[in-house]
């Protein structure tokens, strides 16, 4: 079975595996999404019991303040140790990942960081244009997935294309600086302000 460069792309940003590890799964689950995650999810767990006593509890807050002021952002970026917490690496990390947020504004580390509701609406959005468009039930349902999933792409943080690099997500750069330290590292929350802009 041919997977596609854009199958292995959609099941890395979701997860933040390894491009290799992407392709393996969905070659093992004959190009199926969703079992891909799940066989992943539970491969996973397997590494992750080996690192289950490492908690990421050192790190740092990185910070962006845009030459206008008037947009700025903070990200707090955890890892495992003071010593990587205070590599050159791992700081300009977090200033990447605030200069991203500051420019992007994403909702969310996570999908899971985005509100069932925001979600229930957007999907009643997704229905609706389906609907008037005349589509097959069958069809219209994965045309209603695909564009969810876009959604959590362009608006969930570790999704979103990197903006000093769009090749590469901010899941993609986190693994990244991860492999380079060798430990675990985590985007634990963000907060974005903008002058006249609330919440």
């Amino acid at each position: 079975m041919s997977i596609s460069a854009k199958d292995v792309k959609t099941l890395r940003d979701r997860t933040g595996a390894g491009m290799m590890d992407c392709k393996n799964a969905l070659i093992e689950t004959k190009g199926n999404l969703e079992n891909a995650i799940d066989l992943m999810r539970a491969s996973g767990a397997a590494k992750a019991a080996k690192r289950a006593g490492k908690v990421a509890s050192e790190g740092t807050i990185g910070s962006y303040l845009h030459f206008d002021n008037r947009v700025a952002s903070m990200v707090e970026l955890n890892c495992e140790t003071d010593f990587v917490a205070n590599t050159e690496d791992f700081k300009a990390l977090a200033r990447d990942i605030a200069l991203h947020v500051a420019s992007q504004a994403p909702q969310g580390v996570s999908d899971s960081d985005i509100a069932p509701e925001v979600l229930d609406r957007e999907r009643r959005i997704y229905e609706e244009q389906v609907k008037e468009e005349g589509k097959p039930d069958h069809i219209a349902e994965k045309i209603v997935k695909g564009k969810l999933r876009k959604y959590f792409e362009e608006n969930t943080l570790l999704a979103q294309p990197f903006v000093k690099n769009p090749d590469q997500t901010i899941a993609e750069l986190v693994t990244e600086v991860s492999a380079k330290t060798g430990e675990k590292i985590e985007i634990a929350r963000f907060v974005r302000m903008k002058v006249g802009e609330t919440e």
